[in-house]
């Protein structure tokens, strides 16, 4: 069993009473963001993962979107901590460990989809061999995601915005 990140415990009994944080995404799309770990509404078919490594963020670098945390579809009979792993190496060459839940974030597109949102530790840098969807990782501080003019549409709205302010109210040892 992949241990919950011990900021999810904090933001849920923080923000218990409000249940989740909700807002608009840069697509008009409804969002939520939940920090309360258990069965959600809307079964998670989706990853996204930050790894916070020697004062920098690991991102991807998407042909189409832009710049973002690495992640993407979980494939058929694959648990989210291995299409979380999965992601990562396919996307950035870096390999990851001590995978731990976070978050869950929902857009209520159409249809509506849930992303399981995780933290992860590096154990290694592999070299990067350019996939399908990816041109390779960047890493970035926390100021220059704030500021990057080639952020993904999803980096800029208020969820990634709130996830990256909570981890950085509670630092954990990467």
């Amino acid at each position: 069993m992949i241990p919950i990140h011990p900021l999810a415990r904090l933001i849920s009994k923080k923000e218990v009473a409000k249940g989740m944080f909700n807002f608009i995404d840069e697509n008009g799309c409804k969002c939520e963001l939940s920090f309360e770990k258990g069965p959600y509404e809307i079964e998670p078919k989706h990853v996204l993962v930050l790894v916070y490594y020697e004062g920098k963020w690991l991102c991807t670098i998407n042909k189409k979107r832009g710049i973002e945390f690495p992640g993407g579809k979980i494939e058929p009979g694959e648990t989210l901590e291995t299409a979380a792993i999965r992601e990562v190496y396919e996307e950035t060459a870096v390999q990851i460990d001590d995978l731990k839940w976070f978050a869950y974030y929902v857009v209520h597109d159409a249809p509506p989809f849930c992303k399981a949102v995780f933290t992860g530790k590096v154990e290694r840098i592999d070299e990067f061999v350019e996939e399908h969807e990816t041109l390779g990782m960047t890493w970035l501080t926390s100021e220059e995601l704030e500021n990057h003019p080639n952020l993904s549409f999803y980096m800029k709205d208020a969820g990634m915005k709130k996830m990256l302010q909570e981890v950085k109210h509670h630092e954990r040892k990467w």
